[in-house]
């Protein structure tokens, strides 16, 4: 199959907010198989035009992983950066340009530049983009999709951004008595509000990367989840959603909690207070059967090295418990132990942060429930 990519990226301001636009067309009938239209954030034109052949080329090896591909843009710099012809110098462009030789290594690509009256469509995708939404707007505005947002953070960054999407499962049985429940206690289904919580996250997450509170993002190409039922069925349906791949990792099954798993908070203090003074706040101490911090934050820490090796440079959706998932804001953070008590997560919430390899990190939003109904 042959298609032709058309694409063009722009910035209102330079660096201001940006937006990418594209289109993959069929040579053969002309026919258009793919729009595309992303926020970008804060970022200068050339850095957009480099998001807008990488979205594309993305879109046009879904459709055909062995196409020959024509990227017709009215982009000298990315045109000639591409075929070889100039050097990228620009820090902010390095990472996007190595994206951009991953994507095409071993295919029939070409670039081909075009004068902008003949690149209106993509144009037009792009303006839109910048128009976008007004939640996805605000966010983007202090949004540096390169490199972390604050100027105070290093930017000397070899590695591309890995965004960890980080949802809670939706609600069991057990959450909703209140009980405590582990990764080796009893193993509850959703139950009907989770299943709902479940949809919602679904849909939420079915925007990113168009439109919403995080159409700033790239799309998630795969959902990552624990073994564990509750979670393991919140990423299906986040899976179906996004027609995403989806993995399991064994790693972020929730803390175990031993003989104390399905108890309540209340029946902790009566039958086993003692215990429960010397494990609160302690990052050794485990329940009666259970599991430390200590040993916890070893297979947390190793969750996060598989998903950075695997997934590098990629935005995925990781479909998690509490404790995993403030295991890697912790991180995120370089907080201390208490990093594991002081973040309040409920169920079907979203929690984003970026990780440059383990170089550097950046905490984007925690505990955003605004698309649940309940």
């Amino acid at each position: 199959m042959k298609l032709i990519i058309e694409a063009d990226g722009g910035s209102r301001g330079n660096p201001g907010i940006s937006g990418a636009g594209a289109v993959v067309i069929d040579a053969a009938s002309g026919s258009i198989l793919r729009e595309i239209s992303e926020v970008v954030g804060i970022a200068t034109n050339n850095v957009a035009e480099y998001k807008a052949v990488i979205f594309a080329l993305e879109a046009a090896f879904e459709i055909d992983s062995n196409a020959e591909i024509v990227v017709r843009m009215d982009s000298k710099l990315v045109v000639e950066q591409m075929s070889g012809r100039w050097k990228i110098k620009h820090k902010d462009m390095l990472s996007l340009g190595a994206r951009v030789q991953q994507l095409v290594a071993g295919k029939n690509v070409q670039f081909v530049w075009i004068p902008r009256e003949k690149n209106v469509l993509a144009d037009a995708l792009a303006n839109r983009a910048m128009d976008g939404e007004p939640a996805a707007a605000a966010a983007a505005v202090e949004f540096n999709q390169v490199a972390p947002s604050s100027i105070r953070a290093p930017q000397s960054l070899v590695a591309e951004a890995t965004t960890l999407i980080m949802v809670r499962h939706g609600r069991t049985a057990l959450t909703e008595s209140r009980k405590i429940s582990g990764g080796d206690g009893e193993n509850p289904d959703l139950s009907e509000l989770g299943q709902k919580d479940a949809i919602e996250v679904a849909t939420e997450l079915a925007r990113v990367g168009t439109s919403g509170a995080f159409g700033f993002l790239a799309k998630p190409v795969v959902v990552i989840h624990s073994p564990i039922k509750r979670a393991a069925q919140t990423a299906s349906l986040i899976a179906k959603k996004l027609d995403a791949e989806q993995v399991e990792l064994a790693d972020l099954r929730e803390i175990s909690f031993g003989e104390w798993d399905g108890l309540t908070n209340e029946e902790l203090f009566v039958g086993h207070e003692q215990q429960y003074q010397s494990w609160r706040g302690s990052y050794e101490v485990a329940p009666p059967g259970g599991e430390s911090l200590k040993d916890f934050d070893i297979r947390v820490n190793r969750a996060l090295d598989v998903i950075l090796e695997k997934f590098a440079g990629k935005t995925v959706v990781v479909v998690a418990h509490v404790m995993p998932i403030r295991g890697l804001l912790r991180i995120a953070n370089a907080a201390d132990t208490a990093g594991y008590w002081r973040v309040n997560l409920g169920p079907a919430s979203i929690s984003i942060a970026r990780f440059w390899g383990r170089e550097a990190a950046e905490v984007v939003c925690v505990n955003s429930t605004s698309h649940l109904s309940s």
